[in-house]
């Protein structure tokens, strides 16, 4: 995976002129949105976080966000994951300049139909997140992965490992906790800030009500668009407070039980 990361970086840096001005162009922010839709969560939280992407997305706040940039336009892309990717939920690569590039972004994602599934697997939604922003032909000044996820890994490859990978490679993962219903032995937030996020201005915000999904989500798009994490160095990833594999351990437990 990191042979493959590596590659592509490569590549995309040393075509990033001939990519960027046959596909996307520059951009202030390529931006992936990596969105949790295991079976953890109920109906109910699946949906809200949804709409809190879709009016997020259309809100003025992000916007000026947008607008605010040295170029003034983004890449976003979309896709929906729980023990793998789903492929069905990719929306594909779009530039916003515009309120009318928003709204059109968030039309399409109001169309998919809302489908969970078995078990979390972060890592993966980073892996496939990380290839997505290396391969799609943008030539962005930062690189952002968007993880939102009410649970710990327990299954794939283990999640430090694929965020190592793709901080590596120049990406920044951030996290949006959803703690409605504890579903590790462990703060989710902490997990997140200690096995997830990475690279500079890296950051989590934790989600503990219903009615914060909306305020949370809007706030995090407009910090990843702005470049205003909670930090301008990067994020320690070599020393973690916490168990990377409680997931696992949790979901093995479960399984010899």
């Amino acid at each position: 995976m990191l042979a493959t990361l590596a590659m592509l970086f490569s590549l995309s840096g040393a075509a990033a002129g001939a990519t960027a001005a046959e596909n996307g162009g520059e951009v202030d922010v390529e931006l992936l949105l990596a969105v949790d839709v295991s079976r953890s969560m109920d109906y109910e939280e699946v949906r809200m976080q949804r709409e809190g992407y879709i009016a997020a997305i259309q809100h003025p706040d992000f916007i000026n966000a947008v607008r605010g940039g040295l170029l003034g336009r983004i890449a976003v892309s979309y896709f929906e994951w729980a023990g793998v990717v789903d492929p069905s939920s990719r929306l594909d690569w779009q530039t916003i300049e515009t309120a009318e590039d928003a709204k059109a972004f968030a039309a399409r994602l109001q169309e998919r139909p809302i489908i969970t599934n078995r078990r979390t697997s972060i890592s993966a939604a980073i892996e496939e997140g990380a290839i997505a922003l290396l391969s799609n032909g943008y030539a962005g000044m930062r690189r952002v992965i968007d993880v939102s996820g009410d649970g710990a890994n327990n299954v794939g490859q283990p999640v430090a490992l694929a965020r190592d990978k793709a901080v590596a490679a120049g990406i920044v993962i951030n996290g949006l906790a959803i703690m409605l219903r504890p579903s590790t032995t462990v703060a989710l937030d902490q997990y997140y800030a200690d096995c997830v996020i990475g690279g500079p201005g890296s950051f989590v915000l934790p989600v503990r009500r219903v009615e914060d999904f909306t305020t949370a989500i809007r706030r995090k798009l407009v910090l990843e668009i702005s470049g205003l994490g909670a930090s301008s160095d990067p994020i320690r990833i070599d020393d973690p407070q916490t168990d990377c594999l409680v997931g696992e351990r949790q979901w093995q437990n479960l399984f010899d039980r």
